[in-house]
């Protein structure tokens, strides 16, 4: 199991990596490079009944990045965002810490959190919602230009329903093809 330092270094990407997500999650967050996670594409998986589409994680894939926002958080600050992640420390969350390196984009290196889903089902699209607020967090962020062309050619649906809605707790599913297990 993973020991959590005073202040933890987070890397947080997709609707995570959006300023105001950010705020209101994590509180006193310090937010230190833009960064990248190689060798890991996002993807979306199941339904997010937040979002009304697919919910974000990464996957492992070879020569792929994923770019986003590395923050040191203080502890009060990493719980509320992990409360709010579902990352639960008996595991049976939706969402695990992954430490992984991320490489910010002076290339110096870090050992950071990564969240990952640990419980989906089929892939889905992203509601065009959900991809409109991660696109906007990219660019807030500062991320490539490349990285925000990609973001723009996912398949979304529009939401049936306005989104975000908040309060709903994420249902378990398991899945092998994000690396979770049930």
């Amino acid at each position: 199991m993973f020991e959590k330092r005073e202040r933890q270094l987070y890397f947080l990407y997709g609707s995570n990596a959006n300023p105001q997500q950010v705020a209101a999650r994590g509180g006193l967050a310090e937010r230190v490079a833009v960064a990248k996670l190689a060798d890991f594409r996002l993807a979306f998986f199941g339904h997010s009944g937040t979002w009304d589409g697919g919910e974000e994680t990464v996957v492992e894939s070879p020569g792929d990045e994923v770019w986003g926002a590395l923050y040191r958080f203080s502890l009060g600050g990493s719980e509320r965002f992990d409360a709010h992640q579902g990352v639960r420390l008996d595991g049976s969350g939706p969402y695990f810490h992954f430490s992984a390196e991320v490489v910010d984009v002076e290339g110096n290196r870090h050992r950071a959190l990564v969240y990952r889903k640990d419980s989906c089902h089929e892939a889905g699209r992203p509601s065009s919602e959900l991809l409109a607020f991660v696109i906007e967090g990219a660019r807030a962020q500062g991320v490539p230009p490349a990285h925000i062309a990609r973001l723009k050619a996912y398949d979304s649906v529009r939401a049936s329903y306005p989104v975000p809605k908040r309060g709903l707790v994420p249902l378990a599913f398991s899945c092998s093809a994000c690396g979770g297990g049930g």
